[in-house]
């Protein structure tokens, strides 16, 4: 939901609930249910590949889990929906990948290895969305996450463009307010965004999203947030010195866990965005993340189930878009 990119994460679900672009038309006041989600079933399923690529599921769990052995994080709770974030810019096009919101975007080149082992088992079959979403799935448990089902069948869009990302993606210097009205047409209510805000658990984050918190809160010059820890603002100003944007931040103290830790530090006023230390502004947003903290809560499982119909956003299916051949090309 900000510009934070997790290191080689595709991106956080703060940020990629909003590329989905579902545009659902439905409002949800703090503290409300949210809507229910778009009936899928019949258009995405678990096992779309059991006649076509029975062992899809298994090929990409494997890579997956090799690339977590070689490297501190892959892509971690990424939505899949048509895989638009993975395509290059064109001398014409400006992609969403580089937009302003997903600066620096890591982990592209782990998805096209998966990319490539389903097609040595099963040429033009899996979509680059699908592949998105399972790799999210499979690399957060893989770090000591919650697992959960993925409906698969998605399409890959032929179309990237950055001002859609740009538009679409909250910054990270929003308020709790701007937050929960991002999320809403989504279909998104307040606590589904604390739970989606929890994927911060994981990786590290370049300075451009960090700055407006350390040098410019609220647009004035030099101003830094006087909700963040005198002492751990002091850190970050040493990791990001004014003007830098390509530095890099871990997101909290276990980068490479999933766990509750992100809780702990927005509590703890030490959450490296504006929006991460919005979470606790108003006492809605205290008590939920009081409750996600502890050891015994649902945290888990609400992540879960909010990646699931995060996942089932508005996809491509049946004839829509094509299934890329190499994830950051149309064919």
């Amino acid at each position: 939901m900000a510009s934070a990119r997790s290191n080689l994460c595709i991106l956080s679900v703060l940020l990629l609930a909003a590329v989905c672009d579902a545009h659902w038309g439905w409002w949800a006041p703090v503290g409300a249910p949210a809507a229910p989600p778009k009936p899928v079933e019949a258009i995405l399923s678990e096992d779309f590949y059991s006649y076509t690529c029975p062992k899809a599921t298994d090929v990409v769990k494997k890579v997956v889990l090799s690339i977590l052995r070689k490297t501190e994080i892959l892509p971690v709770a990424s939505c899949g929906c048509d895989g638009s974030l993975l395509l290059n810019s064109t001398a014409d096009n400006q992609a969403e990948r580089d937009g302003f919101t997903n600066f620096l975007i890591r982990g592209i080149p782990e998805i096209d290895e998966i990319k490539e082992a389903l097609e040595k088992v099963c040429p033009n079959t899996i979509s680059c969305a699908d592949i998105l979403a399972l790799a999210a799935r499979d690399a957060t448990a893989g770090v000591g996450g919650p697992s959960w089902p993925v409906y698969l069948g998605r399409r890959d869009s032929r179309v990237s463009r950055a001002l859609d990302a740009d538009t679409n993606l909250p910054f990270p210097s929003l308020n709790f307010t701007e937050l929960v009205q991002n999320f809403a047409p989504k279909g998104f209510g307040a606590r589904e965004m604390i739970v989606l805000s929890g994927s911060h658990t994981i990786g590290r984050t370049h300075c451009n999203g960090i700055g407006p918190n350390l040098y410019n809160y609220t647009g004035i010059d030099d101003l830094t947030n006087p909700a963040l820890d005198s002492k751990f603002a002091r850190v970050l100003k040493k990791k990001c010195p004014k003007g830098n944007r390509t530095n890099i931040v871990d997101m909290d103290r276990t980068k490479n866990l999933f766990d509750r830790e992100y809780y702990k530090g927005v509590l703890n006023h030490k959450g490296v965005f504006i929006s991460d230390l919005a979470l606790i502004e108003n006492t809605f947003g205290l008590r939920v993340v009081t409750e996600l903290v502890a050891k015994s809560s649902s945290f888990f499982r609400e992540f879960a189930d909010a990646m699931v119909k995060m996942g089932n956003l508005s996809p491509l299916t049946g004839t829509e878009g094509e299934i890329r051949k190499h994830c950051q090309f149309v064919n």
